[in-house]
């Protein structure tokens, strides 16, 4: 009996390989299913996302191959290939590594919140599709558990690490709140689509994106629900703005003193933030000395970021603390279901009760109690001492609609 962590993720495949793995939603039920069907395989969760596809099997035996062929063999890619990728672990360390996964302490981004939810959806589905056993519900809900005591309890998911985020975090400071600010955007790289979502996430009232190639700011202005502008519009877009965030390639400023200060007055002298994420300056150093205007570049923004990093990392030691101690817990639990454990423990225990109660009656036939009324006692005592804890167990199961553990104990009592 293993527990297998399977899978690739950033970390060990470019895009192009985790795109060949990955499974649709519609197709997950058939996947999950199918891998079941293998004959050792008793329950399956599949976590697939755009940074990680990972298989979480519960195994009747401990041979993985058949697993990986079966994950090369749905995706048409060669085992030879799909080998290269690939990592794996078994039993308590399968165990660890979801738990960590779920934290966000394996993620691109340490402490990420998005992939727990993720993990949930994937348990879900898995439950829908009947894949997920008495094993998987106590492991997944173990880690539910864990996650959030990691979110609860430390700051790996506190602060920025990126400069977007870093310069969202920073217009939250300065304004209060966003749900009344008009930001302009200027650009529509990657760094500008990472700030238009955090933007979009904090209810920013306006979105305004200017961009050289129109057509790329229509496509994130209808991501985020923005307005889409060329370069040219600079000058009629910036009196509108509270927040401009900017992040060309352009090799020379593009927002220059002349253009800001007019926009002040235009503005009546209302203030403005301007954060400058490209590399080279997007926007003239001497626009900092305008008053009403508080300028900042990514390298005041990378200072932050770095001493972020530094402290989730920090505190990411003390969730992987955390986690090793509840996948022990839940491996600990797993062991104790071994079979010959079980009946081992169980027969010692009866042979307990037996031999004091027994002990019990032959200090009483000693006394000079008539033997009839001492067996009498021995066998009500007996009786009643063996079936107490099955009977609140039955019990307890009848209280937590628990009907697989009542399916078990109804084969305990057939005739």
């Amino acid at each position: 009996m293993t527990i297998l962590a399977l899978g690739v993720n950033h970390k060990t495949a470019t895009v192009e390989v985790r795109e060949k793995v990955a499974f649709a939603a519609d197709q997950l039920e058939v996947a999950l299913q199918s891998l079941t069907q293998l004959g050792h395989v008793s329950e399956s969760v599949i976590v697939s996302t755009c940074n990680r596809t990972e298989l979480y099997c519960h195994l009747e035996q401990d041979d993985l191959t058949p697993v990986i062929e079966w994950l090369a063999a749905f995706h048409q890619v060669p085992v030879s290939e799909l080998n290269q990728y690939l990592y794996q672990h078994a039993d308590e360390q399968a165990v660890n590594h979801l738990m960590a996964v779920a934290a966000g302490l394996d993620s691109l981004v340490l402490g990420e919140p998005q992939i727990l939810g993720q993990v949930k959806q994937a348990y879900q589905q898995a439950k829908e599709a009947g894949t997920v056993g008495t094993i998987f519900e106590r492991l997944f809900q173990s880690t539910f558990s864990v996650a959030k005591d990691v979110r609860t309890n430390t700051e790996v998911g506190q602060n920025a690490v990126s400069v977007a985020f870093a310069a969202v975090n920073l217009a939250k400071h300065i304004f209060s709140s966003l749900s009344k600010a008009t930001v302009l955007l200027v650009g529509a790289g990657e760094t500008a689509e990472l700030a238009a979502r955090h933007l979009s996430e904090q209810g920013v009232a306006k979105m305004l994106i200017a961009n050289r190639t129109r057509s790329r700011g229509e496509a994130l202005a209808a991501t985020v629900g923005g307005e889409a502008h060329s370069l040219s519009d600079l000058h009629s877009l910036l009196p509108q703005a509270d927040i401009v965030i900017s992040s060309t390639a352009s090799p020379l400023p593009i927002v220059g003193k002349g253009l800001v200060e007019s926009a002040v007055k235009k503005r009546r002298h209302r203030p403005m933030l301007l954060i400058d994420l490209a590399v080279p300056r997007d926007i003239e150093e001497q626009v900092g000395e305008l008053d009403d205007v508080f300028l900042y570049t990514v390298d005041d923004l990378q200072s932050i970021v770095s001493a972020n990093r530094k402290q989730r990392e920090t505190e990411a030691a003390t969730a992987r603390e955390m986690i090793t101690q509840q996948a022990a817990a839940f491996s600990a639990w797993l062991r104790s279901l071994n079979s010959v454990d079980l009946l081992r423990r169980y027969r010692q225990s009866n042979e307990a009760v037996a031999e004091q109660v027994l002990q019990r009656a032959m200090s009483s036939l000693a006394s000079g109690k008539r033997p009839e009324d001492v067996l009498q006692e021995l066998s009500t005592r007996l009786t009643n001492t063996l079936m107490h804890t099955p009977t609140r167990a039955i019990q307890e199961a009848g209280r937590q609609g628990d009907v697989t553990a009542l399916a078990a104990y109804q084969k305990l009592i057939k005739n």
